[in-house]
């Protein structure tokens, strides 16, 4: 990324829409109770969401999430969102998206997206997924992530993805518990954890891990600043202001929206660079931190 062109590192951003895959209705009523829970129908190409974030100087790291196994949704291809960022490196990173289930062969496809297409990180949903964070059908992946040093974002708390329909969509909240994360965060010094969101209603446990184990991040995603809890500002503007990243969750949040509330959510002047840019390009190793440690 070139960063001094940019005013903010937006570290969670969707891909809604394959250009490469035919159109998959298959499970679209968790689309619509998602788009009733956030009020918002955006469904963006890849291309029509990097033109939105070039347009306003706005670096993004974008990922899909493979829930084949739960959710039977074919995903949108790492691959594709890849070829984006190639193609828009100066203000784009791409993550991957492999389901745990795969198992060995999902560490086998983690290894071929960081060594053939240039993945910089992981996603990974527990409560879409159907997974514990600490299952061990996890650990191969985990144990290729680590190997590169790369970061993991890992949905956390409540889900916007099945709320209001019948028994939540089968979906389970419990698996989003962010304190299910430490066995991984203890077994996998090497990974970069990034706890998105806030963990509502588990807040606490998130702001705790993050304080205890110095390979956590959390991202501030999936809500507007002006609902966050007042613990979260207050750990964002202290103990955790080099730990805390900006996200939006778009498109079911633009930024524009997110960086308005932010800037009347009672976030210091000094910490509002480091949650809106410097944070990220440490934990992504840009500029001076290329060669360094994101957790140094």
């Amino acid at each position: 990324m070139n960063t001094d062109d940019l005013i903010a590192i937006d570290i969670h951003t969707h891909a809604e829409v394959s250009c490469w895959n035919p159109f998959d209705n298959y499970g679209e009523e968790y689309d619509r109770a998602a788009d009733k829970y956030f009020g918002s129908n955006r469904r963006p190409t890849i291309a029509e969401t990097v033109a939105y974030y070039r347009e306003r100087r706005i670096g993004l790291v974008m990922f899909t999430v493979d829930s084949e196994s739960k959710l039977g949704r074919r995903r949108i291809p790492n691959e594709e969102i890849c070829e984006a960022a190639k193609a828009n490196a100066d203000m784009m990173v791409a993550f991957a998206s492999i389901d745990p289930h795969k198992g060995k062969m999902g560490a086998r496809e983690a290894r071929r997206l960081i060594e053939e297409h240039g993945v910089r990180g992981f996603k990974f949903h527990p409560t879409v997924q159907d997974f514990l964070p600490y299952d061990r059908m996890a650990w191969p992946i985990y144990e290729v992530i680590a190997e590169h040093k790369l970061p993991a974002i890992f949905h956390s708390g409540h889900s916007g993805i099945g709320s209001g329909m019948r028994c939540g969509g089968g979906l389970r909240l419990q698996n989003s518990n962010p304190m299910l994360l430490e066995d991984v965060a203890i077994d996998f010094p090497d990974m970069e954890i990034v706890i998105a969101h806030p963990s509502w209603p588990w807040q606490d446990e998130a702001l705790s891990l993050a304080l205890h184990k110095p390979n956590v991040w959390i991202d501030l995603s999936g809500w507007s600043p002006k609902y966050f809890p007042q613990q979260l500002v207050q750990y964002a503007n202290t103990l955790l202001r080099d730990r805390m990243l900006f996200g939006s969750d778009y498109p079911l949040i633009t930024p524009e929206r997110w960086m308005k509330d932010f800037d009347e959510a009672g976030f210091k002047d000094r910490v509002k660079p480091l949650i809106l840019k410097d944070n990220a390009m440490r934990l992504l190793r840009m500029g001076p931190y290329r060669d360094g440690a994101a957790s140094a």
